[in-house]
C-alpha cells in the first residue's frame, strides 16, 4: 500500500510564515538564532525564518566538530550565501573534548549526546546576545521516534517543522529552493564520521513516514498497519520507539502532593 504524503508546498510555506510571525510578534522577540548543520532540516528553517522575519534578523550558528564532514560547512555556507543572513561559526572541539577526554570507554552515543546539548548551550547564550529566541529544526518523523536529544536538538522556543514528516520536509525544501547538494545528500546529524539516520535507525525516512501517517494521523492499529502492507516486526520496532520517547515529547512530570497523598490513603 502506497500512501501518499504530498503537500500543497505554496500553501503550507504561506501558513508557516504567517505563524512565525505570529509567534515572534506574539511573545514580543523579532530576531531568531538557529544551529545550521548542513542538512535539510534546517536550512529549510534558515529559508523559513527569512521570509518570516527578514535576513537580518535571522542568526544561523555553525557548531561543527573536529569530526564533521567538510561538506556539512560548505552546505551550510551555501545557504548563508542563497539567504544572505549574518552568521557566526563556534566549534565545539575545545568545549566538549575535556569532557569527553574522561571517560575512556564512552560510547559514541553519548559523545553526540554531549555535542548536542554543548552546540544548545551555544544558541541560547547566543539568543540572550542578540535578544532573540531560538527555533527548532527537528521534523515530525525525528520527534516521534526519539531521534533527538533532550535538551540537545530537542530544546528549543518554538519549532515551524515539527508537523512534518522527513519526505514533507524534502518537498517544501525543494519548493524553496534549498540546494540541491542539500536535498541530494543522506540525512545525518554528523555525529561521527559516516555516521546517517537512517543507519542509526535502521529503517528509511520513506518507509518509516508511511507507516507512522497510518499510526498518528489515521489513528490505525497494528492489525491495520499490518493489513496495510507493513511487516509485523517493522511495526513492532517503531511502536517501541515511539513508546520508550514519550519523555522526550511531553513536559517532566512534577509530582503533586495532595494527589499523592490521596492516592495512598494519607490526608
Amino acid at each position: 500500500m502506497k500512501i501518499d504524503l504530498s503537500i500543497d508546498a505554496k500553501a503550507v510555506h504561506a501558513g508557516l510564515v504567517r505563524w512565525l510571525k505570529n509567534q515572534f510578534e506574539r511573545n514580543g522577540f523579532s530576531k531568531s538564532v538557529l544551529g545550521l548543520s548542513g542538512g535539510l532540516d534546517s536550512a529549510l528553517v534558515c529559508y523559513l525564518l527569512v521570509d518570516a522575519l527578514g535576513a537580518e534578523n535571522v542568526l544561523p550558528v555553525r557548531m561543527p566538530y573536529k569530526s564533521s564532514a567538510s561538506h556539512s560547512m560548505d552546505d551550510a555556507q551555501k545557504v548563508i550565501d542563497a539567504t544572505g543572513v549574518p552568521h557566526l561559526d563556534i566549534p565545539v572541539t575545545p568545549m566538549v573534548d575535556p569532557l569527553i577526554k574522561q571517560f575512556s570507554e564512552m560510547s559514541k552515543l553519548r559523545q553526540g549526546n554531549i555535542m548536542a546539548r554543548q552546540r544548545m548551550i551555544i544558541l541560547f547564550d547566543q539568543s540572550a546576545a542578540v535578544n532573540g529566541l531560538v527555533v527548532g529544526t527537528g521534523n515530525k518523523t525525528e520527534i516521534f521516534l526519539g531521534y533527538s536529544t533532550i535538551y540537545g536538538d530537542g530544546a528549543y522556543a518554538m519549532n515551524p517543522v515539527g508537523d512534518l514528516y522527513k519526505t514533507q520536509i524534502r518537498q517544501l525544501s525543494a519548493y524553496l529552493g534549498v540546494p540541491e547538494s542539500i536535498l541530494a545528500k543522506p540525512p545525518s546529524a554528523d555525529l561521527w564520521q559516516g555516521q546517517t539516520d537512517e543507519g542509526d535507525l535502521g529503517f528509511t525516512y520513506a518507509d518509516v513516514d508511511q507507516l507512522l501517517y497510518l499510526l498518528l494521523d489515521k489513528k490505525l492499529t497494528p492489525n491495520d498497519c499490518e493489513e496495510a502492507g507493513f511487516s509485523g516486526a517493522f511495526i513492532h520496532a517503531v511502536l517501541k520507539k515511539i513508546e520508550r520517547s514519550r519523555f522526550k515529547r511531553e513536559m517532566p512530570p512534577i509530582a503533586r502532593i495532595k494527589d499523592i497523598l490521596e492516592e495512598s490513603g494519607d490526608k
